[in-house]
């Protein structure tokens, strides 16, 4: 009995180490602490995250399934670049995966409680959508990733959820990823009122049972976040300060180019 004990202590304090590890090593990746290329050396993560060796490999090793990190054919890992066509590949995938969470969702149809949480979501958001102070943006924020997780769940497929946590931890791929852009920008803030547009569309096409049509929906509204990167790629001072954007390999500006002018290269 207390051999049992203590060995489910040791598995539990396992886990809680390997978590810790890969929140606080994907917080550090994400705010740019280490550059792309950059090796993960074990000893000095291992002081530093005050961890053991083997939760830190596990942790590696979620982060490169998650594919933030890569590894390297003899071993170990370095931090992952991203061009601006793995970020539209990224979005591009997260649209395909949420509208067929929409599809699902329709097809296979849902309880009223159900859609009536998702229309009393939408309610509340048109309350906050065209307000510009910060309260209000917040609120949006915890709306819009409530509206998103309540969508998976209708999906009732958690494989596909699976799918989508993946593909929406990458770099600017997620349905907040621009939420700092969101609050300081008036051109972001215009792009929130069409994002309450498309989930008002979703609610109507999943009541209606028109699975076509919530796919659709949901592959355009996955788009926005494209038109929110060519949005913040005119502000490069915004882009610096958004978790991750020290991971993106961008077009340096011309010497004596203007702060918020975009380059010629980033629109091609």
């Amino acid at each position: 009995m207390v051999a049992a004990q203590e060995r489910m202590s040791t598995h539990a304090n396992g886990t809680s180490q390997t978590t810790r590890a890969l929140l606080r090593l994907r917080e550090l990746l994400l705010s740019g602490e280490f550059e792309p290329g950059a090796r993960m050396s074990e000893l000095p993560l291992v002081e530093r995250l005050g961890v053991s060796r083997t939760p830190l490999r596990l942790a590696l090793n979620a982060l490169e399934h998650e594919g933030l990190l890569r590894l390297l054919p003899g071993g170990g890992y370095v931090v992952r670049e991203f061009t601006r066509a793995d970020i539209d590949d990224s979005i591009e995938l997260r649209g395909v995966l949420e509208g067929t969470a929409a599809r699902f969702a329709a097809e296979r149809g849902v309880s009223r409680r159900e859609l009536k949480a998702m229309v009393d979501i939408a309610d509340q958001t048109d309350e906050v959508v065209h307000k510009a102070d910060y309260e209000s943006f917040e609120r949006y924020v915890d709306l819009n990733e409530r509206f998103h997780s309540l969508l998976y769940d209708m999906a009732r497929s958690p494989l596909l959820v699976r799918a989508i946590e993946h593909a929406i931890s990458l770099p600017f791929a997620g349905p907040s990823a621009f939420v700092l852009t969101e609050a300081e920008l008036p051109e972001s803030r215009e792009v929130l009122v069409v994002a309450q547009s498309h989930h008002r569309g979703l609610i109507d096409a999943i009541d209606r049972r028109e699975g076509a049509r919530a796919e659709s929906i949901g592959r355009e509204h996955a788009r926005l976040a494209r038109l929110n990167l060519d949005i913040v790629l005119r502000h490069r001072d915004v882009l610096d300060r958004m978790p991750g954007a020290s991971l993106i390999t961008l077009p340096k500006r011309e010497e004596g180019e203007a702060e918020g002018s975009v380059p010629s290269e980033a629109s091609t």
